[in-house]
């Protein structure tokens, strides 16, 4: 399939450690596959923008890329996904992996963000991607939980698939843990925003089993910092309450990251003119995300 056809489309769809415990730090963040872990400095700096105060009401909380949902945590809020996609109904959109039946769902926004990054493990000779698991519906994982019971499901409101945000990949090669889709995902997934959520070294924190095939979007710049620092996103949301303000630089892309806790109706500082994103973490705050302009 063409790639405009395939942007002109999902735009109808969419229709709309780190150094002596968490130094205010800059990093520096290369995409490119250099074979070395990002170099960490700890030299505070702040993006310059001329500001503007933003009213933030509580229910900003639940909504957003970085919302965090566990065992012990729900989702608060939940409308229906009513512009998800059935993917074997739709098989113009999408190309390079398969799917395990007919039932797979995604919204256009992560299909999107999903097949770029499938694109670019095409070009390094790793092409044998299937997806188990997209969206999921509250009823659906209602009825996956009575089926697998507690030990492998999450109750319904309590499952990242609930979101829209996360995916179930797997190869048709072997088992995750050991396929070259596996490895590559683990390699490189953060470039593209996405993050492996329940890591075989990470599961007191997460409560959760080792999934090497669960894989959950939370996009730039986050994806790059929880990698540089083995964060998973019980840690990442914890840092960033502590330091309150994190910069980072990527491919010199200039990022300040802000936390602010949010009762009611609540006040905060954005550019006046630039790029920002807010999302909450579902408990009791909102992370605005500042996109700075280039080095030279």
């Amino acid at each position: 399939m063409k790639k405009w056809i395939f942007g002109i489309v999902l735009c109808l769809l969419l229709g709309s450690g780190i150094a002596q415990k968490y130094p205010n730090i800059v990093s520096e963040i290369s995409l490119r596959d250099t074979g070395e872990a990002p170099k960490v400095t700890t030299t505070p700096e702040r993006i310059d923008h001329a500001l503007k105060a933003v009213k933030v009401t509580s229910d900003q909380i639940y909504k957003g890329n970085l919302l965090l949902v566990n065992k012990d945590i729900p989702i608060q809020e939940w409308d229906s996904e009513s512009n998800v996609i059935h993917l074997s109904q739709n098989e113009e959109l999408f190309d390079g992996f398969g799917l395990m039946d007919d039932t797979i769902q995604l919204s256009p926004n992560l299909l999107q963000k999903f097949s770029t990054m499938i694109e670019a493990a095409e070009k390094d000779g790793v092409n044998h991607f299937i997806i188990n698991s997209g969206y999921r519906d509250m009823e659906s994982q209602h009825e996956l939980y009575q089926q697998l019971g507690p030990e492998v499901a999450m109750p319904a409101g309590h499952s990242e698939h609930n979101l829209g945000l996360s995916i179930d990949i797997g190869s048709a090669l072997a088992k995750m843990d050991q396929a070259p889709e596996g490895k590559w995902l683990k390699d490189n997934a953060w470039k593209y925003g996405f993050i492996l959520r329940y890591p075989e070294d990470k599961t007191e924190v997460t409560g959760t089993m080792y999934e090497p095939w669960h894989y959950r979007y939370v996009g730039l710049p986050h994806s790059a910092i929880m990698q540089e620092n083995n964060f998973v996103l019980e840690e990442y949301l914890n840092f960033l309450k502590e330091k309150m303000i994190v910069t980072t630089t990527i491919d010199q892309q200039n990022y300040e990251i802000s936390y602010y806790s949010v009762s009611r109706n609540t006040s905060i500082l954005v550019p006046r003119n630039g790029h920002y994103e807010i999302s909450g973490n579902n408990v009791d705050g909102v992370i605005v995300t500042v996109h700075g302009e280039g080095n030279e």
